[in-house]
């Protein structure tokens, strides 16, 4: 299980990481269930970004997967898409971003960020996971 200590480490890599950057993004990190056990918005990120960021981890945490792959999945399956995301409360959302976090090969959580372009969101969150 990720410990709160350990999300809140991630979000302040990834706040440290966006910062250089120069990206304004909201995180979210979730237990291996979905839960959420962390988020922030920086200052200036997009009002829905948090959301978003949730979104994107609890895909990852999901299917154990980079939510990335859930998007490329879906691609051309639009209507199974939007039944997955109804079923699910709305909480997945199959777009770059999210990330999942380990301990050795065990999936103890996830981590998305939004605010960015997906593929940005990504990478403050590889970062911030490698660190």
């Amino acid at each position: 299980m990720i410990s709160l200590e350990r999300a809140q480490a991630l979000i302040s890599s990834g706040i440290e990481e966006a910062g250089r950057q120069g990206f304004k993004l909201a995180f979210a990190v979730v237990d291996a269930s979905g839960h959420l056990v962390a988020s922030a918005r920086m200052d200036g990120a997009p009002w829905i970004a948090p959301d978003v960021a949730l979104g994107k981890a609890w895909t990852a945490a999901a299917y154990g997967a980079p939510s990335a792959a859930q998007g490329e999945k879906m691609k051309e399956l639009h209507a199974f898409s939007a039944s997955i995301s109804a079923a699910t409360g709305g909480r997945f959302t199959p777009q770059i971003g999210g990330l999942p976090v380990t301990d050795g090969d065990t999936v103890i959580g996830a981590m998305g960020a939004s605010g960015g372009t997906g593929q940005q969101d990504e990478d403050v969150v590889r970062a911030a996971i490698g660190s």
